[in-house]
């Protein structure tokens, strides 16, 4: 089995070391610097393949926000998470860091439970955004003509990762649409129709229960009934997209943008991601189970 690469980027080699212990069982190859320039040269050297990026935020020479920025400006980083650690915690500082692209925070000290959750959840995001990606570009038995204005219903997680390549493959870049589709659709039968709550995802994130848990609650009697539905339609020089579920609906107002109140959890990021990266609107409607996302086109 590959060993995930994660670079480690702290001007405090005792800091390292902690890290390096706190992490020590998670089955990683940690590549870890002290000093920041030698961490971008090694970072962009041609044969570095990393999943993730914890990096310091107050370092002398190049400090971690401007590390990320620049990585940020290339490309080739972009799906590559960044954890913040910072002593540096209050809410204009997190949003900089959130500005800057580091979506997972930690606030210096910190135990190793709240290291090692962060970690699996950066990584894990990290990995159904590129498999979404990869779906999108390779869908089963090539494109299939997906009717539009017609409810699709979709049930389990499985039916996501069947529907999501076909619709994403409506839009002028698939790889770009597909993570956000997909975090939506899923939403849509854990929080939506399943009722599985922003704590409880946490726990169960940390637990690793999570994909359990959503087939234990599909078969309960009050929930196994229910469906969400999918419909895309081109409006206009848009394809827009509505995805409506079951449940009760939410206060969605707060997970539209990146919140530093919510910085340091490891769940709760899929929506505003979604919004900034894969869509170019995004809208909840009534009780937050009915949410809207256009893809603008190329072509008029």
């Amino acid at each position: 089995m590959v060993q995930e690469r994660v670079l480690v980027v702290d001007d405090e080699p005792m800091n390292l070391f902690i890290i390096e212990e706190f992490l020590a069982d998670e089955g990683l190859h940690l590549d870890s610097h002290s000093d920041p320039l030698a961490a971008w040269a090694r970072l962009t050297a041609p044969d570095a393949a990393y999943s993730l990026v914890i990096l310091d935020r107050m370092m002398p020479g190049l400090d971690g926000i401007e590390f990320l920025r620049r990585m940020k400006g290339e490309a080739r980083f972009a799906a590559i998470p960044v954890i913040m650690q910072t002593a540096a915690s209050a809410p204009e500082q997190v949003k900089e860091g959130l500005a800057a692209g580091a979506f997972y925070y930690l606030t210096k000290p910190y135990e190793p439970e709240a290291l090692i959750s962060i970690v699996r959840s950066a990584l894990a995001d990290r990995k159904s955004r590129c498999e979404a990606q990869w779906h999108a570009s390779h869908p089963e038995g090539g494109a299939v003509a997906v009717p539009s204005g017609v409810d699709l219903r979709f049930t389990t997680l499985e039916d996501v990762s069947r529907l999501v390549p076909q619709l994403a493959a409506l839009c002028p870049v698939p790889e770009t649409v597909a993570p956000g589709l997909s975090d939506l659709m899923v939403n849509a039968i854990e929080h939506g129709n399943l009722g599985v709550t922003y704590r409880e995802k946490a726990l169960l994130k940390w637990e690793g229960e999570w994909e359990v848990e959503i087939g234990r609650r599909l078969a309960l009697p009050q929930f196994r009934d229910r469906y969400a539905t999918v419909r895309w339609e081109r409006q206009g020089a848009r394809i827009v997209f509505t995805i409506t579920d079951q449940g009760d609906g939410f206060d969605w107002t707060k997970y539209l943008e990146f919140d530093p109140d919510r910085a340091f959890d490891p769940n709760g990021r899929g929506i505003a991601m979604a919004r900034m990266m894969s869509f170019s609107s995004l809208e909840y409607q009534g009780r937050g189970n009915v949410v809207v996302a256009s893809v603008a086109l190329t072509d008029g």
